[in-house]
């Protein structure tokens, strides 16, 4: 079975008013089926340029990026979308949930993009909020009346009902407090030991821990464990810093 992720040798330079930035350098990685991968690294580091990438929000300058053995660095923007809507799966950390529709058919949402009949929305919204084990009793509620946790949890739910290849979490719980945080990454490890693929993006090694391997990037590079740590006995600064 191919991974879920393999990109080699990716390059992503931006040109500015003020010359160019290059953002990565020569990344490669892969993500197995069912892994619950990690990524940190400080603000300016890469790695939201990394998880643009990965979220087919972006095309790298150079290199591949195959997404389950399909290379879609050389996709147009249409198949692009196509993928984002039934292939990727996205937990941000501001939820981006409409407040005043109910938690259902937030959950919904993304099935009216991705060719799904309307009788089927419904229970597999239900399904995707089962996953994440919101009880019934809050489905009817509107989401601006839900505590920040159910709230992530809904967007969690919201990101699973496509039945993606991937699930991409930039910062999920950076709004929450650490109980409610930790109600969360539960959630995450519930869905990995269901053999959902996550790909969590954090500035916070806590939050990380709960990952099956966490890897660094710094200045557009990763780093394995043993270069990180010589970085920081060299630099004398801390893993990472809040972005």
């Amino acid at each position: 079975m191919a991974a879920v992720i393999d990109i080699r040798d990716i390059h992503r330079i931006y040109e500015t008013a003020a010359g160019y930035t290059h953002a990565l350098r020569g990344v490669s990685l892969t993500v197995e089926q069912g892994e619950f991968l990690a990524i940190m690294g400080p603000s300016g580091s890469g790695k939201s340029t990394l998880m643009n990438i990965l979220g087919c929000l972006d095309v790298p300058t150079s290199g591949s990026y195959y997404l389950e053995g399909l290379d879609v660095s050389k996709l147009d923007d249409d198949d692009l979308a196509e993928i984002r809507a039934t292939r990727l799966g996205f937990v941000f950390q501001s939820f981006n949930l409409l407040p005043r529709a109910t938690v259902l058919r937030n959950v919904m949402l993304p099935l009216a993009y991705s060719h799904v009949s309307f009788s089927e929305r419904e229970p597999r919204a239900w399904k995707a909020l089962a996953a994440v084990s919101l009880p019934e009793a809050y489905y009817e509620h509107r989401s601006n009346e839900l505590s920040g946790g159910q709230i992530q949890r809904v967007a969690i739910a919201r990101a699973l009902v496509n039945d993606p290849a991937m699930i991409l979490a930039d910062e999920p719980t950076g709004n929450l407090d650490s109980a409610t945080s930790e109600m969360v990454l539960e959630t995450f490890s519930k869905l990995k030991r269901a053999g959902k693929t996550i790909v969590l993006i954090t500035h916070d090694p806590e939050v990380a821990s709960w990952a099956d391997r966490t890897v660094h990037i710094r200045d557009g590079r990763l780093l394995s464990d043993e270069e990180e740590r010589a970085f920081v006995a060299e630099h004398g600064v801390g893993k990472v810093s809040h972005t």
